[in-house]
């Protein structure tokens, strides 16, 4: 179904096929989805995949807030060998703690941000505390003033991404969150990439009015190792495409929860996110958000506690946004950076809200705001 749907919207027209679908998946009044893959209801091209059970631990399962393994629901598609899918393996209330890291702690300095690009060092540094009560007393119109946590639009971890030379270096490094390298080399390796390591990340900030434009993650070193994607908050709709623009994509739901892996011969496909969709409950926040942790978690456990004040902050943040984290290795074993003797200054990032330049394979994925991509 969803291939025959890409497929009748790709015929016509000059345009590449994955931007026409774009363009498609962008509308504000298509109402449609039927060509869009729901993995909690697999059919047509979605298989299983197997995972290695064996792997990782159910105790280090439980430290990153995840279920065991072995209960994972795992799947990928026909055609993209290397994707896989998993739905929502988190423990109950543990989604929170990823939600307030990517809110409260993620953004803080040495980390970089795009507020960085426009505003004064001083003014950046506690955005948290700028924004909560702000946000806590927040209404439904959208004509109210907007916090500098709903300014965010990325956030970089580890090794940060230069957008102007769209390279990694050396020189721009700063520490990569504990926790969150703690839980993605438990996924890797529930994937069959034991010895994986977080070196960057990107968190990318969505809202309603928000879309991810069309691009290659081609910029690390080492493609051998896959590409991790974590999701929390609003649904969207995810294109997943080929080698080339001129291969129609296969639309997908991504919800609260669900984590995606980029590995092998689709490591470096084209994607996108055209749309942010309410999630599918029909409530203010997903439902699998609604549960707090338990009091008993696990010795060594990365996951924290969260305040019911903080939470409260995050809640009314989640009910008109989404937050991607997506997670790489930028460096093979053993292998260093190129000579940088070249290389100028540690550039950052085009304007907040520019659009992408799509013809660039290389272009970064920086969440765009405007509504009419």
């Amino acid at each position: 179904m969803a291939k025959m749907a890409a497929a009748a919207l790709t015929r016509e027209g000059g345009e590449d096929a994955f931007r026409r679908l774009f363009r498609f998946y962008r509308q504000r009044d298509v109402s449609d989805l039927r060509g869009v893959v729901d993995f909690s209801v697999p059919g047509g091209q979605v298989v299983r995949s197997q995972l290695s059970i064996s792997s990782v631990s159910d105790q280090d399962a439980y430290r990153a807030g995840l279920q065991p393994v072995s209960q994972w629901k795992a799947y990928g598609l026909k055609g993209y060998p290397g994707f896989i899918f998993i739905l929502n393996p988190f423990l109950p209330g543990c989604q929170r703690h990823w939600v307030k890291q990517c809110l409260k702690l993620y953004p803080q300095k040495p980390n970089v941000c795009n507020l960085d690009l426009h505003m004064a060092p001083e003014k950046t540094i506690d955005l948290w505390g700028q924004s909560k009560e702000q946000l806590r007393k927040k209404g439904s119109s959208k004509w109210e003033p907007r916090s500098l946590l709903e300014k965010l639009r990325w956030v970089t971890l580890g090794y940060h991404y230069n957008w102007d030379t769209k390279k990694y270096s050396a020189n721009h490094h700063t520490p990569f969150p504990s926790d969150l390298a703690f839980l993605s080399e438990q996924v890797a390796a529930a994937c069959g990439f034991r010895g994986f390591q977080a070196q960057a990340g990107i968190l990318n900030y969505y809202h309603f009015d928000s879309s991810l434009g069309i691009h290659v993650d081609e910029s690390e070193l080492d493609h051998s190792r896959p590409l991790l994607s974590f999701s929390f908050g609003q649904s969207s709709i995810f294109l997943l495409g080929g080698l080339k623009r001129e291969e129609a994509p296969t639309a997908m739901f991504m919800h609260s929860g669900d984590i995606m892996v980029m590995s092998g011969f689709s490591r470096l496909l084209y994607h996108a996110v055209p749309r942010v969709l309410p999630n599918p409950d029909g409530t203010a926040l997903p439902s699998c958000l609604d549960q707090g942790l338990s009091s008993d978690l696990p010795v060594g456990s990365v996951i924290e506690h969260s305040s019911d004040e903080d939470w409260q902050v995050c809640a009314k943040y989640l009910q008109s946004s989404r937050i991607n984290m997506t997670i790489r290795q930028v460096l093979a074993e053993g292998q260093k950076f190129p000579d940088e003797s070249g290389t100028k200054g540690k550039g950052q990032a085009p304007s907040e809200d520019g659009h992408h330049q799509e013809n660039s394979r290389t272009k970064r994925h920086k969440p765009n705001t405007n509504t009419d991509s």
